[in-house]
């Protein structure tokens, strides 16, 4: 009986994994060590998702938020001009909300030498 009950909330737990939109891929890639400052940062999703928060942070010091005014909507694919800093270690941190209304967040990495 107890393992029917567990393999009930593992069922469940595995539908709200899959409502979710998860971060497939970046460009530039998690963990990239790069020659220059991209121009563009691009992150594709698995399902549509409204982005409402993306800040950079420089290494370790300096954050600022990249501009979402340009976009609109659920989509799968966001393309957003990058103004760096320069030289050393970025965080990209993200938030947004997945096509079934709940909160997503994330964050990937990338050197430029």
């Amino acid at each position: 009986m107890r393992a029917l009950a567990l393999a009930g909330v593992f069922s469940a737990l595995a539908g709200l994994a899959l409502a979710h939109s998860p971060l497939r891929t970046t460009t530039p890639a998690d963990g990239a060590v790069l020659a220059e400052v991209p121009q563009v940062l691009e992150l594709q999703f698995g399902k549509d998702i409204r982005l409402t928060r993306i800040t950079s942070t420089h290494a370790g010091a300096h954050s600022k938020q990249l501009d979402l005014s340009a976009e609109a909507g659920f989509v799968r694919s966001y393309a957003l001009p990058f103004e760096g800093m320069g030289a050393g270690d970025y965080v990209i941190e993200w938030r947004g909300l997945g096509d079934d209304g709940h909160p997503q967040s994330g964050s990937f990495t990338f050197r430029v030498d």
